[in-house]
C-alpha cells in the first residue's frame, strides 16, 4: 500500500499524481507494491478532459440547434444546410450520451475506491 497524491477536479473526477512514499510491504528501491493509497489530495481549479469534452459538445450543439432556428425564420431556402445541421445535432447528441455514459461510469468508479480507501483506513 504504497502512498500518492490525489488530484481532484472541481467536478469531482480525479487521477493519481506523484508517487510519495513506499509502505513497509515493499523493499525494492524504485519499486511500488502496486496497491495505491492517497497520501494528500491536491484541488485542482478546472473540469477533468471528459467534462471539457462534454462542455465543449453541448456548447457545439447549441450553436447548431441556434443556427437551425435562424435559417427556418428566415424561409425555406437554406433546406439543405437545415438538414446538414440536423444530422450533425443527431451525432453530437450520440457523442454526448457516450461521453455521459463513460462520466458515470467514472463516477461509480470512485464512489467504490473512496470506500474501498476509507475501508482500509
Amino acid at each position: 500500500m504504497c502512498f500518492f497524491d490525489q488530484h481532484r477536479f472541481v467536478c469531482g473526477d480525479w487521477k493519481w499524481g506523484h508517487f510519495r512514499q513506499h509502505c513497509a510491504k515493499e523493499y525494492r528501491i524504485g519499486e511500488t507494491c502496486g496497491m495505491k493509497l492517497v497520501m494528500q489530495t491536491v484541488p485542482v481549479g478546472q473540469k477533468c478532459k471528459l467534462c471539457e469534452k462534454i462542455d465543449t459538445k453541448i456548447r457545439r450543439r447549441a450553436a447548431e440547434v441556434e443556427r437551425v432556428n435562424r435559417w427556418q425564420r428566415e424561409g425555406s431556402k437554406f433546406q439543405a444546410s437545415i438538414g446538414k445541421s440536423v444530422d450533425l445535432i443527431r451525432g453530437l447528441d450520440s457523442e454526448l450520451y457516450d461521453l455521459q455514459c463513460e462520466r458515470n461510469r467514472r463516477l461509480q468508479g470512485i464512489g467504490a475506491q473512496s470506500a474501498q480507501h476509507q475501508h482500509l483506513g
